[in-house]
């Protein structure tokens, strides 16, 4: 199966899952889908974050499973927290542009709640 692609391949610009698809009955749903946080991240950290919760959260276990040391894992966690710090800080930031053009007039409160919906209002 193909990667999720999170980004546009043209513009850089935030991608949302407009279908989704049971296997089992082949039902679908079309709409637009927020994409989880955690999905954002690189692969390599999507990787970690995964045998992390399977460490139930040890940062112990994973140094041994990962054959580094307690440190080594603790600063690759803290990559990932930053990481994540800056993708909700992304988020944020769009949250109030659109607030800020609902304000000065540039959108109307539909386009707005549209807006604020895609973004995860």
């Amino acid at each position: 199966m193909a990667r999720l692609v999170v980004r546009c391949p043209s513009c850089e610009g935030d991608l949302v899952a407009t279908r989704l698809a049971c296997r089992s009955c082949g039902t679908a749903l079309d709409g637009q889908f927020e994409i989880p946080l955690l999905l954002n991240l690189p692969p390599d950290d999507l990787a970690f974050v995964t045998a992390f919760v399977r460490s139930s959260g040890s940062l112990k276990a994973m140094a041994q499973l990962l054959g580094v040391s307690y440190p080594t894992v603790r600063g690759r966690l803290d990559e990932i927290l930053a990481r994540l710090d800056d993708l909700e800080r992304g988020v944020d930031r769009r949250r109030h542009e659109i607030l800020d053009a609902l304000e000065t007039g540039s959108i109307t409160a539909q386009a707005a709640a549209e807006q604020l919906k895609k973004v995860g209002l």
